[in-house]
């Protein structure tokens, strides 16, 4: 019986051995940076809800822009939009079932106010035209009147626009808010 001769082990390309290392170092360092910058599952929606972050905006835009001239009926038009901006942002809080405590009390202030506001508007329209030039002395009681109430129901649109902005940003419950 012959033995056969045992192999020779053959020596290991250079160019080999270095493209596995790098290849291992770019694993470990795609590895490190997923560790530090924390691991999310991209496959799920954002709690973000984009579609609505882009309602609120438009909402705070229109809010931000308010009343031009003092005459309150310029502004009924401003707010008219701004009721149907707050009712969209409303309606796709309750698609997502964001709706808090907060939300609904405020929506009823806008509601209150937006009454308050057409009442007081209506008012100081019957009045200048009973009186004729009534929408050129600011200081009349009806026109100061339906200041005031253009003014409160502008700020129940921002209270309103921070609890929908609230719920928007809050996590949903089970959702840690930083990333693991």
């Amino acid at each position: 019986m012959t033995t056969s001769p045992t192999p020779t082990p053959r020596p290991r390309p250079r160019a080999r051995t270095a493209t596995v290392r790098s290849l291992a170092l770019a694993v470990c360092l795609a590895a490190a940076a997923a560790l530090t910058t924390g691991c999310r599952d991209d496959t799920t929606p954002a709690w973000e809800y984009p579609q609505l972050a882009a309602t609120l905006d438009s909402l705070a835009a229109a809010l931000a822009q308010g009343c031009a001239t003092p005459d309150p009926d310029h502004c009924a038009a401003r707010l008219d939009r701004l009721d149907t901006l707050a009712r969209r942002a409303f309606t796709e809080v309750l698609d997502h079932h964001l709706l808090d405590q907060a939300c609904l009390t405020a929506e009823s202030e806008v509601r209150r106010a937006r009454t308050l506001r057409l009442a007081a508007t209506a008012t100081a329209t019957a009045t200048a035209q009973a009186q004729g030039q009534v929408r050129q002395d600011p200081r009349h009681p009806a026109l100061e009147q339906a200041h005031r109430a253009v003014a409160a129901e502008q700020a129940a649109y921002r209270r309103l626009l921070a609890a929908l902005e609230n719920v928007r940003t809050a996590p949903p419950p089970g959702v840690p808010a930083q990333p693991v």
